[in-house]
């Protein structure tokens, strides 16, 4: 069954380092534990593509990330 990708923006409540919610299926609401894929765009914006493994719908999210300084 082919996936239906669209971009859904997000922005994290916790901006600690793998701090943030995942998501859940916008159409069966069912919980997503990994990303399919993963794509770093530009400076410090990721886009990952999720698969519902339930239904079958796709989405993309971004992220803006911050460069945290080396000690």
């Amino acid at each position: 069954m082919p996936a239906v990708a669209e971009f859904l923006p997000t922005v994290a409540s916790n901006p600690a380092p793998r701090g943030c919610d995942l998501p859940s299926c916008p159409v069966c609401a069912d919980s997503m534990v990994a990303a399919e894929a993963s794509a770093y765009l530009s400076d410090h914006v990721i886009s990952y593509l999720w698969t519902c493994d339930t239904c079958g719908y796709g989405f993309v999210t971004r992220h803006s990330v911050k460069r945290f300084a080396c000690n």
